[in-house]
């Protein structure tokens, strides 16, 4: 093995490492999750000698170098004012979803007008219209990192597969059959997974454009579904109040995490692929372990119905987003509550961390999207202008832009 090149990643803390194996080109990483910014540097480099091979004495400086930049990025804590930049009247008819690059650089939106569209951020001009659904257009990503393909689903139960640069559909997949509802690119941007009403998940092959492997189980609609870090497993979850652990290369079902009482709104595995969170509408979230399957936490104190749950970028903190108004975030490894966010009039749908692990964004029935200080709960900012209910909203990867989607048919940009 040799070393070829080493990588920053910031969010979350990480060293990428490229190597030569056997004459192909390989990739790990070494991810620093514990990392702050008065972490003794000597020791630990001394620690990833130890544990990393590639990483010899004469690269001793140069590891030295990386870990105090990411230090740097960390001491940067994000207390960015974010203002209106744009208001785009995207489609004809209601929006769907709104799903942003890694870069931040350009954005999509789904509609019931059966079209995607690709947006550029700087200037909000509108770049390609994906059109060849015949349907409702409801699922839609990037192929983050890369961000160079798009996938649709859609309610005619297919999804396409489009270039991000040219516009151009690649493939459509079919054999769903009843709506798609939800999809995910593994990490590698080899495969694409489609959940729907038709109680399945697929997994496709986005070079040859076919189907890999059905994952069949579940008793009623999937309306989660998200790879774990690695892309080795893939979790469903669905209307059967379940959630079910699979192996992505083989479609073998690896756990069914059984213990909600109502529908699941949201899955998805931490950082390093070590706890499964769900959420539900039974007005808990569940942890659970990913290796044994076993719940060891859940998550009390909503009033309503959970409607979105997630990690921050390194699986320290859990945030939860609720019908009742309110979102809080736990300690994800004391499960301690330990702020509640107040303020939302209506139900809060989404909620997501900035990639600096300091604030979360809000998107909430009551038309506004809000700003808040994760260890305070303060409210630091009321995004304010949308005339209906706000149903999505992101942090682009720097942190530094916001993207509202809202049923008054319009996308805001703020930065």
């Amino acid at each position: 093995m040799k070393l070829k090149s080493l990588l920053l990643r910031y969010y979350p803390p990480g060293i990428m490492l490229e190597y030569e194996k056997g004459g192909e080109l390989k990739t790990k990483s070494i991810d620093l999750l514990e990392l702050n910014p008065s972490t003794d540097v000597n020791n630990l480099v001394e620690e990833i000698q130890k544990v990393e091979p590639l990483i010899t004495v004469s690269r001793t400086q140069q590891i030295r170098l990386l870990v105090q930049r990411l230090q740097e990025k960390l001491r940067q804590h994000c207390d960015h004012s974010f203002y209106l930049f744009k208001v785009l009247r995207a489609h004809i008819l209601p929006l769907t979803n709104v799903a942003l690059n890694k870069a931040g650089s350009c954005f999509i939106t789904g509609s019931y007008d059966r079209t995607c569209k690709v947006w550029d951020t700087a200037s909000g001009e509108e770049l390609h219209t994906l059109e060849g659904h015949r349907n409702v257009v409801y699922a839609i990503a990037f192929n983050n990192p890369y961000g160079d393909k798009i996938a649709t689903g859609s309610f005619d139960k297919t999804c396409k597969l489009w270039s991000a640069e040219s516009g151009k559909c690649y493939h459509t997949f079919r054999g769903h059959t009843a709506e798609i509802v939800c999809l995910s690119f593994n990490p590698q941007s080899t495969l694409v997974a489609t959940g729907s009403m038709d109680t399945t998940a697929k997994l496709w092959d986005i070079r040859i454009g076919e189907e890999v492997v059905t994952l069949t189980g579940h008793l009623a609609e999937i309306i989660s579904l998200s790879f774990d870090t690695s892309g080795d497993r893939i979790i469903t979850g669905s209307f059967d109040h379940t959630v079910v652990v699979w192996d992505a290369s083989t479609g073998r079902k690896v756990h069914t995490l059984i213990g909600h009482c109502a529908e699941i709104s949201s899955a998805l595995f931490n950082w390093d692929s070590s706890l499964i969170l769900t959420g539900s509408m039974d007005k808990t979230c569940m942890l659970w372990d990913a290796t044994s399957g076993k719940c060891v936490a859940t998550l009390k104190g909503h009033d309503d119905e959970i409607l979105d749950s997630c990690f921050d970028y390194t699986g320290k903190l859990i945030a939860t987003a609720s019908a009742d108004g309110t979102a809080r975030v736990y300690n994800a490894t004391t499960r301690q509550c330990m702020t509640k966010l107040e303020g939302h009039e209506g139900e809060i749908s989404k909620i997501s961390f900035n990639p600096q692990g300091n604030r979360l964004l809000t998107g909430s029935s009551d038309k506004t999207a809000r700003i808040w200080d994760v260890q305070t709960g303060q409210c630091l900012q009321v995004l304010e202008g949308h005339t209906d209910e706000i149903f999505s909203c992101a942090f682009n990867y720097k942190g530094n832009i916001v993207i509202t989607g809202s049923k008054d048919n319009s996308c805001r940009i703020w930065r």
